[in-house]
């Protein structure tokens, strides 16, 4: 009889095998849709086999912040998934098409540490305690999942859909901005392709990484100096095509664009 452990193995070598670009069916026959722990599972054992590989861990990222979404897939939480140095494309840079396989862009604001968070309740005003500054971000979102055909389990699973993103390099400090009230403008080639605000994203930026930091103390880790924490979507995601220029534009933060082309 296989195993809990041995299923969510399988399930971690199903996605790892996605990444060659054919796509996978939804993980049910191993997950169920809102299986919390056992899709954490999965990430971790693919979290762990990569640091192994030699990727290094740079900060988190959090999903579905915006309570549309979570309705759409059935859940009342939010979920994060693991940054990697070699996601980050540089500010202005290409990301070449066939390293993604079905990818969508959206608008974020990133913070970056510059204390550990120890707290097992983590607060607003312990990430703004502990934040050295923000900058405007892209997270190029993908899924190992055929279609996007996916349920809370996949997502999670899948290393919360997360493939590539992109940080501005100018550094704002909290007191100057006003994470709630921002507006943001995501464009294409161009024309506005997505419009959000601060608000959108669980209410409040610093409200998601105050989630994402009780949640990582209620898995037995914390956030660390210097973690970038993407904060989750502003607004819509858009598809991208090849030869898209993607620009972020966010009030008071900054802006920041890469090209999705060869």
């Amino acid at each position: 009889m296989t195993s809990e452990r041995d299923r969510y193995k399988i399930a971690a070598g199903r996605l790892l095998q996605a990444y060659d670009g054919n796509t996978i069916e939804p993980l049910r026959d191993i997950v169920s849709p809102t299986d919390v722990e056992g899709a954490y599972a999965i990430q971790a054992i693919n979290t762990d086999y990569w640091q192994a590989s030699g990727r290094r861990v740079v900060g988190r990222k959090i999903g579905l912040t915006a309570k549309s979404v979570q309705q759409q897939l059935g859940v009342d939480q939010p979920d994060f998934g693991v940054l990697f140095e070699d996601m980050r494309i540089a500010n202005g840079g290409t990301l070449a098409p066939h390293r993604c396989i079905q990818p969508k862009a959206e608008a974020e604001i990133a913070l970056v540490l510059a204390k550990d968070i120890l707290a097992g309740h983590v607060t607003r005003s312990d990430i703004a305690e502990a934040t050295d500054y923000a900058l405007p971000a892209i997270e190029i979102v993908d899924s190992r999942i055929s279609d996007w055909k996916i349920t809370f389990a996949d997502t999670v699973a899948d290393n919360g859909s997360s493939a590539f993103f992109v940080l501005g390099e100018d550094k704002k400090k909290l007191d100057d901005l006003d994470l709630y009230t921002c507006g943001m403008a995501l464009e294409a080639n161009g024309e506005i392709a997505s419009l959000g605000a601060g608000a959108a994203c669980l209410g409040h930026p610093l409200d998601a990484a105050a989630w994402l930091g009780s949640t990582l103390a209620a898995h037995g880790t914390h956030l660390k100096a210097g973690d970038i924490v993407l904060t989750g979507a502003l607004g819509p995601m858009v598809p991208l095509h090849p030869g898209d220029e993607v620009c972020a534009r966010i009030g008071g933060v900054g802006t920041c664009r890469f090209t999705y082309g060869n």
